[in-house]
């Protein structure tokens, strides 16, 4: 006998799915883990979390085991790190030496504010900017010439070509039509 593998196995009852979507937020706010409606769809989306996709008039909405939140909840708790929450400060790393030393003189703490740099020094940089733009705007320059020049040599390649088919046509054995001139429309600008 062959398993069909389009039927999934029945891990639970649905009577075991019980909870929505707030009633996990408010398990979840109670264990001190708040969470939004979106990251609780989400575990349910990555199978965090054990749950039933139901249909109701106004769309879908997840029917969540209570064992599973509880679950994941010591999970989370498990896995998270010390002290990398908001509310909790870090912990200050303990001095190894324990001794003070009397020679090192104490660095006082500078007494002037920090002022910004003065303007005469940036004058550099907007010379160095200029410099660049007037570089950039010739280099355009060149660019646009470099573009004239290619657009006339395809203007007359296509006149070239043109020309020779003339020639070849009578050659191929082509009678030809004296109504189908060949019309040059890369001279209209």
């Amino acid at each position: 006998m062959i398993d069909d593998p389009s039927r999934q196995v029945a891990t639970s009852p649905d009577s075991d799915f019980t909870l929505t979507i707030d009633e996990a937020l408010e398990r979840y706010a109670r264990a001190g883990l708040p969470r939004t409606p979106r990251s609780i769809q989400r575990y349910c989306a990555k199978g965090h979390l054990d749950c039933r996709r139901i249909e109701t008039s106004f769309g879908e909405k997840y029917l969540i085991s209570p064992a599973s939140i509880d679950k994941h909840i010591a999970y989370v708790e498990e896995v998270r790190p010390v002290a990398t929450g908001r509310d909790e400060p870090r912990h200050v790393a303990a001095r190894t030496d324990t001794k003070e030393s009397y020679e090192e003189p104490r660095q006082e703490a500078p007494t002037i504010s920090d002022l910004p740099r003065q303007v005469a020094a940036d004058t550099r940089y907007i010379e160095r900017l200029e410099g660049e733009n007037e570089f950039l705007r010739s280099q355009v320059t060149v660019k646009d010439d470099q573009i004239k020049d290619l657009t006339e040599r395809a203007r007359e390649t296509n006149h070239l070509i043109a020309g020779l088919q003339k020639m070849l046509t009578p050659l191929l054995g082509r009678p030809a039509d004296p109504h189908s001139e060949i019309v040059d429309h890369s001279d209209t600008q």
